[in-house]
């Protein structure tokens, strides 16, 4: 397959990783004015248990697009090949991108960010909105300098959190709206016609990379809702999880309740699951004790009665 855009299009080089990218490498390609020369991505990774090599999802798109593809397992001592485009377009890559790159772009790099800048500057900004329970978050096209997305901001455009928007939602919201503001915004860079916006710092936040403890759910000290938008942000990795007997128990689908229930007591009640939080409580859809299948509420509790009022830890 090849791209829609024309060769004689601006010629870009691209760095992306995961599906959020894609969708932005997507719009590129389907650009009759862009034309993406080079696609820089991260290293096949071992997937599942028989830890299978497999390609990024971006690396797959780029090669049925047949673009050539590079993937450095770092960039640290990367070297731009010579001869590149001017311009670099940056979505979701998932390793900080050295100065020495970003002085090999004449014309800048652009990243496609997913917060509204300068607020979840970092490597998890819509997890970390849906977490905090924010109800809006938005796509920044920014020009990157040497500072953790601290460059001059160049678009944005805003989205609202539904109530029970989870983060593969989120992200592909932002990926749609991401897709069209970038293309909106790269001919006024290279027309000259767009004025960076220096960002106040004073305002600026950060979230940090994710880690499976960020998932463990303490009982006595947080709120149904927060648990809730826990279970939202860190859906569908790290996820959430608690111990029961011992052992880790994956909580993998979940809706706040109002049922009155002693902090991290497990209730079982006509076919349902519940938990009591420090405030209100939650109901527990579909869950996966370790070494067991993951199972809805009923199969749990069909196999599994003699933790009806257990305490969760």
């Amino acid at each position: 397959m090849q791209q829609d855009s024309a060769q004689n299009g601006t010629p870009i080089v691209f760095f992306g990783t995961q599906t959020f990218a894609c969708h932005i490498l997507q719009g590129l390609l389907q650009s009759p004015f862009f034309h993406v020369s080079l696609v820089i991505t991260q290293p096949d990774k071992p997937v599942g248990r028989k830890k299978v090599l497999t390609p990024s999802p971006v690396k797959t798109l780029a090669q049925s697009f047949e673009i050539p593809t590079e993937t450095p397992n770092s960039l640290k001592n990367y070297q731009i090949p010579p001869g590149s485009p001017a311009l670099a377009v940056v979505a979701q890559y998932g390793k900080i991108i050295p100065e020495s790159i970003l002085n090999s772009f004449s014309m800048g790099v652009i990243n496609v960010h997913t917060s509204l800048l300068p607020k979840y500057r970092g490597a998890s900004p819509i997890q970390s909105a849906i977490v905090n329970g924010d109800t809006q978050t938005g796509v920044t096209i920014m020009l990157m300098d040497v500072g953790m997305d601290t460059g001059p901001i160049l678009s944005y455009e805003t989205l609202r959190i539904l109530p029970d928007d989870t983060y593969p939602e989120v992200d592909q919201k932002l990926a749609n709206i991401g897709s069209e503001l970038l293309l909106q915004t790269l001919p006024k860079v290279l027309d000259g016609t767009i004025t960076p916006q220096k960002q106040n710092d004073s305002e600026a936040t950060a979230c940090k990379m994710l880690s499976r403890e960020d998932g463990k759910i303490h009982w006595d000290t947080m709120k149904a809702n927060h648990i809730y938008n826990l279970y939202r942000g860190l859906t569908p990795w790290p996820g959430v999880w608690t111990t029961l007997d011992g052992l880790r128990l994956k909580l993998h689908k979940i809706t706040p309740s109002e049922k009155g229930i002693p902090a991290g007591v497990l209730l079982f009640e006509d076919g349902k699951i519940y938990v009591g939080a420090m405030e209100g409580s939650i109901e527990i859809l579909d869950l996966q004790l370790e070494g067991k299948p993951s199972m809805n509420a009923q199969t749990f509790i069909n196999g599994f009665q003699k933790y009806n009022h257990a305490h969760l830890i």
